[in-house]
């Protein structure tokens, strides 16, 4: 049978049944998909907590809803996230949903509903009607810098194994090397975790604690100048920074130490490892009568092995090979005030590195730092020592 539409077209009554079926299922899938979105939206926080890990990557629905609503997919390489965050709205966009995946909430008193003024891009309460922008509160806020450089910065941090210097990100988005270097600093505040839970335990495994340390080698100094600074060859003008890593889990904890006498050690491992741990140490004395604190400790000697079956240090001696070749190569010389945040920011990319168990991403990573910059704020008073209430990293 065939029908005469008003143009003169003429369709058989098969063809009207298939494009009208096929039109009822676009129709349906649209619909479902909706409703899923909405589903996964307004799922209850409670559920979201039952995840394994209170990361955004751990929250697998805010990222399902999160692509539906957004027209472009998200970048998955350097140049794909130069274009991607090429415009600002789209970098408030993306940053404010990471940052309220429930909708906006007003980062003054809390209240869930607000305006948004198009043409300044900030929100105005509708309860204290005061108003803020995607920035308030986060690292970004007072930096005249747009979202789209910050952005960037923030995937090249991330992403570089080695880092990247503070002259290469001038040169690479359009800012002053002093702008940039400040940039860095405020990044590094972002990535740092602070995880109150102890490692090893029952399902930890093994922890491996070892200490380093950085700073500038008098060996290959002038004599005249290593006198004068140093005194004696023997002095050791470098800052100690102490370590821990985890077996089962691969993850590594670190943080500068004012010493290592055995007090400020065992403190550190009592704080950071669950009593009945497996501790692996060389045989350095700040980690005597570690069994008096009911740990099954194991040392090894460097003087004589580095391995004795499952007794050694090697996996915390990799974290810091990592760390030194990226002082020594990208940033060349650091002051001991802000060593501190350099080693976050190597922490941040050991800790999410790609393994067979865990194969992250560039995205994965970007996605993580850029849910950590909520809540965190450095001027450069304080970045500088200009503020009287800064402290020093121990």
């Amino acid at each position: 049978m065939l029908l005469i539409d008003p143009a003169g077209n003429s369709s058989s009554s098969s063809n009207v049944t298939a494009r009208t079926c096929s039109f009822g299922l676009g129709a349906g899938f649209g619909c479902f998909a909706v409703l899923l979105a909405a589903a996964f939206f307004f799922m209850p926080p409670s559920l979201v907590r039952d995840c394994k890990h209170y990361f955004v990557l751990d929250t697998p629905h805010i990222f399902i809803y999160y692509r539906l609503a957004m027209k472009q997919p998200f970048p998955k390489t350097l140049i794909q996230a130069t274009r991607y965050f090429s415009d600002l709205d789209v970098c408030r966009e993306f940053v404010a949903f990471l940052r309220w995946p429930h909708g906006v909430h007003c980062v003054h008193c809390g209240h869930g509903k607000a305006s948004f003024l198009t043409t300044r891009r900030i929100w105005k309460c509708a309860k204290c009607r005061k108003q803020f922008s995607v920035k308030t509160g986060t690292i970004f806020e007072d930096s005249p810098i747009g979202l789209d450089k910050w952005l960037l910065a923030l995937w090249l941090v991330v992403n570089c194994k080695n880092g990247i210097s503070s002259w290469e990100i001038h040169r690479s988005i359009g800012v002053t090397q002093k702008t940039a270097w400040f940039i860095l600093h405020r990044i590094r505040l972002a990535l740092k975790h602070g995880d109150w839970s102890k490692m090893g335990g029952e399902d930890g495994g093994p922890v491996e604690v070892d200490e380093t340390f950085i700073g500038p080698d008098p060996r290959k100094m002038h004599a005249d100048r290593r006198q004068a600074k140093y005194g004696a060859m023997y002095a050791r003008p470098k800052i100690p920074v102490m370590g821990m890593l985890e077996r089962e889990s691969r993850k590594v904890r670190a943080a500068v130490v004012p010493n290592v006498k055995r007090d400020t050690l065992q403190a550190a491992i009592l704080d950071g490892i669950e009593q009945g741990s497996t501790v692996y140490t060389d045989a350095g004395v700040g980690y005597d009568n570690l069994a008096a604190q009911q740990y099954v400790h194991e040392t090894v000697n460097h003087t004589e092995e580095y391995v004795r079956g499952q007794v050694h240090t090697q996996g915390i001696d990799n974290f810091w090979s990592l760390l030194k070749r990226g002082l020594k190569g990208t940033y060349v010389a650091v002051e001991p005030f802000h060593l501190d945040r350099y080693v976050d920011e190597q922490v941040f990319r050991y800790n999410n590195r790609a393994t067979k168990d865990n194969p992250l991403t560039d995205l994965d990573r970007f996605l993580l730092a850029v849910s950590q910059v909520s809540g965190k704020r450095l001027t450069y008073a304080e970045l500088t020592g200009k503020d009287n209430t800064t402290q020093l990293p121990f």
